[in-house]
């Protein structure tokens, strides 16, 4: 029989997001206009747009299929959160991913979305898994790794880009996944992470 992480110090931190990025996609279109990730706006100073674009959504398309990967995310690897691992984990994926979009895709002017920072938080949870022992971490990492890549070769899913309305910035997801990495490291090292 399978059971559902429904424990409070795993699925709390993931339903925060959740609610959040509905919150805010219900406030458009004055979110976009002051939280979204905009170049010209962070040159402005406006500094906490490196986090909040990460909860602005272009359409409801947008906002379900992110809460999908995350839901899907949370079935994953619920284990391995607590309120606030998963809370500070996935801050500084958004943080890692749009401050790398701002040094490595200058040309990216406008980013909204949480799938740059779920597939950092993908990451993470695929190495949590392996430095846990759980086998199916390593197939979970190289997937994403292969859609990353496949991405920057490739480019994205067309059909994918029209629900949304917007082109998908495959360079989120590659500064993403990197970031989850970096994130795994700089929190456990080659160490079994604690329980």
């Amino acid at each position: 029989m399978i059971t559902l992480p429904i424990s409070p110090k795993h699925s709390v931190g993931p339903l925060i997001i959740a609610l959040t990025a509905i919150i805010v996609f219900f406030l458009e279109p004055a979110a976009s206009d002051w939280l979204a990730y905009d170049r010209y706006a962070l040159q402005g100073w406006e500094t906490w747009r490196v986090l909040t674009g990460n909860l602005v959504h272009t359409n409801g398309y947008h906002l379900l299929l992110n809460l999908g990967g995350l839901g899907l995310l949370w079935l994953l690897h619920a284990e391995h959160y607590r309120i606030l691992r998963f809370l500070k984990v996935f801050g500084w994926c958004c943080l890692g991913t749009s401050v790398a979009i701002y040094i490595g895709s200058p040309d990216l002017i406008w980013y909204v979305g949480l799938s740059g920072a779920l597939h950092g938080v993908f990451v993470w949870g695929a190495c949590m898994d392996i430095a846990s022992g759980v086998r199916s971490g390593w197939l979970l990492l190289t997937g994403v790794a292969a859609k990353v890549v496949y991405e920057q070769l490739g480019g994205s899913s067309s059909s994918v880009a029209e629900l949304i309305q917007a082109k998908v910035a495959t360079d989120a997801h590659l500064y993403g996944a990197v970031c989850g990495l970096v994130l795994f490291f700089a929190m456990y090292g080659l160490r079994k992470p604690a329980k």
